[in-house]
């Protein structure tokens, strides 16, 4: 199962800022200590009568952390935290077959010791190395298990009609960003909580509100046998506005707003939040007398961001190129390389080294990816033929090599992953335009109404083969457009439903403008930051189903 999300479920973070001079002497500390330790373990580690490592990496990712969140008026918490761990990959075998192809080891557990995988804060090289040559001994041991085991499951599995390499070779490159300090402005952020979390409190038909305030400063280290250095930042801020509230029926209501930045200056000023909390609450205060709508098929119209969660579920998770020929996995578009799956009108790619869109930061912007492979822009589905996956280094048939998508959370093995999709139509029309071929396309299907789906506040798909191929897209703010007036009604209480290969093929138009959706998304290798830029689409038939909503009393006693 796979999800996406308008913010970020991880703690984000910040320290004190450490003066540049010392803080450059540590980046020195810490890349030495990898290569000293990596040139033992790739030259002496070797247990006798059994194979040594042919691949061994090296990732030290330190992190600063700071997140303050309050609601009524007063920070709740202001939490600051710093890590530095590390992630061992040691490989046994060659990169034909290796010990990775073991994907439920059960490695002996009369010794149950696991060694840490933190680091020391301060520039140690000694105790860098001491945490990195336990991780390789345990990592070693662990590999040659697995490989063995891999190699004895051969015996009995059939051939498959393909055999792929278990790893691939990549290019050596060397990069290094330079320190930067990472800014908090405290005294501001207290301020904007305090009052936007006052302004969420400021209906008494909102029961409950809180503001985020996140930080996340990442510093990271690789290092590899091949001999690729890289040193890298990594920093997200995020602000989150999040609001309930119950209408009359009981129907649990929720709004959020959301923004993202590299930079601290690029999160809105205060009279923009404050504007954005005023409009939270007016769209609950409307939710709540808004009418029910019922389970629909018919045509419907998303806007950008809607369309970008769209493609996200439905089509980005299943091009990652592990799940071509997982026979865990259901390959919805395995066999369609170089066939079309959707209007000719339309193209997809995904572009990690775009920082921004029309003056909107891109949260899936990064260099390098976390297999140490150049971030590269990759076309998905050129004119609506199917051309490429996400590849990270797992290859897949007729894709050997990565394409700068091994991405993971943390210390998670890497895995391919979507950065920055972007959705591309050939062929549009106006936003006034688009409103109107809706308008036609009901009236033609004899219908009295279409929808426009505004906002999408997540979504999630199921990619596996002993799952439903379906997909399901929480629809927060939707329109019921009267078929001959061209009037809106909000309504509420549906979520976006459907299968992929008949939603793509029900595209009918879109428009000359796009927009942006941030978020971060949670999958086999953790919680990452993606974006999806799109246009807004219209949809032939699309369907709603009746959202899975809690009815309950509101609070008994009046808000204090």
């Amino acid at each position: 199962m796979c999800s996406t999300l308008p913010r970020a479920l991880l703690a984000l973070a910040f320290v004190a800022v450490v003066p540049q001079t010392a803080t450059a002497a540590a980046q020195t500390v810490v890349m030495d200590a990898l290569e000293a330790e990596l040139a033992r373990a790739t030259k002496q580690l070797k247990l006798q009568d059994y194979d040594a490592p042919y691949h061994v990496a090296y990732t030290v990712k330190d992190v600063e952390r700071r997140s303050l969140w309050g609601k009524v008026g007063a920070v709740h918490e202001d939490r600051a935290r710093r890590t530095r761990q590390a992630y061992v990959d040691v490989r046994v075998g060659d990169y034909a077959l290796d010990s990775s192809e073991d994907l439920e080891p059960d490695w002996p557990l009369e010794d149950s010791y696991e060694p840490t995988v933190a680091l020391p804060l301060e520039a140690s090289k000694e105790a860098i190395q001491h945490t990195l040559w336990l991780l390789s001994d345990v990592r070693y041991k662990q590999a040659i298990a697995s490989y063995l085991k891999v190699r004895g499951q051969r015996v009995f599995q059939a051939g498959k009609k393909e055999e792929r390499p278990s790893f691939s070779r990549a290019p050596v490159v060397r990069h290094r960003d330079a320190p930067v300090p990472c800014q908090f402005d405290r005294e501001r952020w207290i301020r904007l909580v305090e009052t936007a979390s006052a302004v969420l409190a400021s209906d008494p038909l909102v029961f409950d509100g809180a503001v985020h305030v996140e930080a996340r400063c990442q510093r990271r280290w690789y290092a590899d046998g091949p001999g690729t250095r890289l040193t890298t930042n990594q920093t997200i801020y995020a602000l989150h506005l999040t609001a309930w509230a119950r209408a009359p029926d009981g129907m649990l209501l929720e709004r959020t707003w959301d923004r993202f930045a590299p930079t601290e200056a690029g999160i809105p000023a205060q009279r923009e939040v404050l504007q954005a909390a005023r409009d939270v609450v007016a769209d609950l205060k409307a939710l709540a007398v808004a009418p029910e709508l019922g389970p629909y098929t018919g045509p419907a119209l998303l806007e950008p961001p809607a369309t970008g969660v769209f493609f996200h579920e439905v089509l980005g998770h299943r091009l990652e190129g592990h799940r071509q020929d997982d026979e865990e996995e259901g390959q919805t578009f395995a066999d369609y390389l170089d066939k079309k799956i959707m209007p000719t009108w339309l193209s997809v790619s995904d572009d990690p080294t775009r920082r921004q869109h029309q003056g909107m930061p891109l949260n899936g912007h990064y260099r390098y990816d976390d297999e140490g492979v150049r971030a590269q822009h990759v076309s998905l589905v050129d004119r609506g033929i199917l051309k490429g996956f996400l590849m990270g280094r797992r290859p897949v048939a007729g894709f050997s090599a990565s394409n700068g998508h091994g991405r993971a959370e943390g210390l998670l093995d890497p895995v391919a992953r979507m950065g920055n999709l972007v959705v591309e139509a050939h062929e549009t029309v106006s936003r006034q335009a688009l409103k109107k071929k809706l308008l036609e396309e009901a009236r033609k299907q004899g219908r009295p109404y279409g929808l426009i789906v505004r906002d999408v506040t997540g979504g999630a798909t199921n990619t596996s083969s002993y799952g439903f191929q379906a997909f399901k897209g929480q629809a927060h703010m939707v329109y019921r457009v009267d078929a001959q007036t061209g009037e809106e009604t909000l309504v509420r209480g549906v979520d976006i439903v459907g299968t992929p290969l008949t939603s793509l093929n029900n595209i009918l138009a879109a428009s000359d403008e796009t927009g942006v959706f941030n978020g971060y998304c949670g999958a086999e290798s953790g919680m990452i930051p993606v974006s999806t830029v799109a246009p807004a689409v219209l949809f032939r038939e699309i369907e709603l189903q009746r959202a899975a909503q809690g009815r309950s009393r509101g609070p008994v006693l009046p808000a204090p």
